[in-house]
């Protein structure tokens, strides 16, 4: 890429934030974060999916494939891609997606 301001300016952003995060407190509370948005994510979109019932089977499609595709990427065997922030972030998204998903099945069944 060309050495432009915009860019000198998103390099020393990326740099400073990847700095940022090395400290393991707020790395475990951005973790924290993913999986409690991962959860609110599940419970809001099985609301609003049951609650028209129109759309049901598109919505459990896209869902399955958002949990396969994270999968297939974090438990690839490139063990370098487990290391990236962000890759991690989004497991955790996705485990707590997961979780919210079992728990809503689990309040719907009993």
């Amino acid at each position: 890429m060309q050495n432009t301001r915009l860019n000198n300016l998103l390099d020393t952003i990326f740099r400073s934030l990847s700095q940022w995060f090395l400290n393991p407190w707020r790395r475990l509370s951005l973790i924290v974060i993913s999986f409690l948005f991962g959860f609110f994510l599940g419970s809001a979109v099985s609301t609003t999916a049951g609650q028209k019932a129109e759309l049901d089977i598109v919505v459990a499609a896209f869902l399955v494939l958002f949990t396969e595709v994270t999968s297939r990427i974090f438990y690839s065997r490139n063990l370098f891609v487990r290391q990236v922030f962000w890759i991690e972030i989004l497991n955790y998204l996705k485990i707590g997606f997961i979780y919210s998903l079992f728990l809503e099945a689990l309040k719907l069944g009993s």
